[in-house]
C-alpha cells in the first residue's frame, strides 16, 4: 500500500510524521485509531518492524512458574484467583524446575498472587537455589505489584527488597501489574492494588539497579481510548528516563470466571489496532509482543503483520492464568518446531533469543 493512497489529509500528516521518526501525541493515536484504515496502520507498523529487525520474529525457550493464587487484592478482572487456592512448597516448586529446565530452555518466568505467607526470605532462598541449581536460566520474575507487598512486609524499601532479589540471582521482571494506570479505572477493577504510579516507581527502581523489565497494558474493558494511550504515554515517559524496558506486551482482556464477566471483550479488529498503533506511538521500546496463550496461536500469527516482533516462547504448559479467564489454548505449550513453522508460514525468519534479545 502507498502511503499517498490515504485521501485523509490529517491520516498522511501523522504518517508523515511516523516516517521521519517524529514522536506521535497521544491525540494523534487516538484519530488513528478512530480513523485511519486497518491496512494503513499494519502497513506503517510493518514498517518500523522492518526497519528495526528485516524479516526477524523473536521466540525463546521458557517456563512459568506460579507459586500461588492467594492473593490479598482480588482485583475484579481476574480469574486466576477464584479457582481453588494453592501455595507451592519450596520442594514443589524446585520439583517443577528440575521437570521444565532441560536442555535449550533458557527462561523461568515467576509470578503469582501476593500471598502473605510468601515473603521476602522465602522468594529469596528460592531464587538462590534455583540460580545455584540452573545457572543457565535467565530468572525473570515478580511484578511490581509483588515487589510493592514483599516491601510492605518486610518494612524495607522497593529499592532493597529488588537489590536483595539481585544479589540472590533474580535477572529481570515481567511487566504484569500495570493494567490500566488511569486512577478512576482502577477504582473499578483493582480498587486495593498499588496505583499506576506505584508501578512505574518500582520499574524507575529496577531499571536504576540494573533490572530490565517488560511493560504491560491489560486493555479492552473498561477503559477509554484516551486512557488506553495515557497508559502508553507514562510508559514511554519512564523508558525515555531509563531505556529500562525491552518490550510491551497489551494483555487483552478475558471475560470468564471472574467479576467482570458481564464487560464483553475486545472485537479483533481491536486487537489489530492496538498492537499497530502502540508499535507506533512507542517508539523508544524495542520489541512488541503478542503473548499467544493469551490471544490463541492464529490471532498472534496474525499480528505478525501488525507491528509485533516477538511472539514469546514454548511455555511448557505451565500457566493457569489465561486459560482460567477463557483462553482458547486451555493447555498452552508449543513445541519449538511448531513454533517455528508459525512463524515461517506468515513468512518471517524465526530467531531463537535470550531474554535480553540476544540471538541463540
Amino acid at each position: 500500500m502507498e502511503l499517498f493512497n490515504i485521501n485523509n489529509p490529517y491520516i498522511k500528516e501523522i504518517f508523515h510524521k511516523v516516517k521521519k521518526n517524529i514522536r506521535l501525541s497521544v491525540k494523534e493515536a487516538i484519530y488513528l485509531y478512530e480513523n485511519a484504515p486497518l491496512s494503513a496502520l499494519a502497513y506503517m507498523a510493518n514498517n518500523i518492524k522492518s526497519s528495526l529487525y528485516g524479516s526477524k520474529v523473536f521466540y525463546n525457550k521458557n517456563f512459568h512458574v506460579e507459586p500461588t493464587n492467594i492473593c490479598v487484592y482480588q482485583c475484579s478482572f481476574c480469574s486466576f484467583s477464584t479457582l481453588a487456592g494453592w501455595a507451592k512448597s519450596e520442594d514443589e516448586i524446585l520439583k517443577t524446575v528440575e521437570t521444565k529446565a532441560k536442555s535449550g530452555t533458557t527462561e523461568i518466568h515467576i509470578t503469582g498472587g501476593a500471598n502473605p505467607t510468601y515473603d521476602l526470605s522465602f522468594y529469596t532462598e528460592l531464587i538462590k537455589k534455583i540460580r545455584r541449581r540452573y545457572p543457565h536460566l535467565h530468572i525473570k520474575a515478580f511484578t511490581a505489584i509483588e515487589i510493592i507487598y514483599l516491601s510492605q512486609q518486610s518494612s524495607k524499601s522497593i529499592k532493597k527488597v529488588l537489590l536483595t532479589l539481585k544479589q540472590a540471582g533474580l535477572d529481570s521482571m515481567p511487566g504484569g501489574g500495570a493494567e490500566i494506570f488511569d486512577k478512576s479505572v482502577r477504582e473499578v477493577i483493582c480498587p486495593h492494588k498499588p496505583s499506576g504510579d506505584d508501578w512505574l516507581f518500582v520499574h524507575k527502581t529496577a531499571h536504576s539497579a540494573g533490572i530490565t523489565s517488560n511493560a504491560t497494558m491489560l486493555y479492552g474493558h473498561i477503559e477509554s481510548i484516551e486512557q488506553r494511550f495515557e497508559h502508553l504515554s507514562k510508559l514511554r515517559q519512564l523508558q525515555d528516563k531509563t531505556n529500562g524496558f525491552k518490550a510491551f506486551i497489551p494483555l487483552k482482556f478475558k471475560n470468564k470466571n471472574n467479576k467482570l464477566s458481564n464487560v464483553k471483550e475486545s472485537i479483533l479488529l481491536d486487537d489489530l489496532k492496538t498492537f499497530a498503533i502502540s508499535r507506533l506511538f512507542l517508539d523508544n521500546i524495542p520489541h512488541i509482543k503478542a503473548y499467544w496463550p493469551m490471544l490463541g496461536k492464529n490471532n498472534a500469527k496474525l499480528l505478525l503483520n501488525f507491528g509485533v516482533d516477538d511472539i514469546d516462547g514454548t511455555i511448557q504448559n505451565t500457566t493457569k492464568i489465561y486459560n482460567t479467564a477463557g483462553s482458547k489454548e486451555v493447555a498452552p505449550d508449543i513445541p519449538e518446531k511448531e513454533l517455528i513453522t508459525l512463524i515461517e508460514c506468515t513468512g518471517f525468519i524465526p530467531v531463537e533469543r535470550n531474554s535480553l534479545y540476544e540471538t541463540i
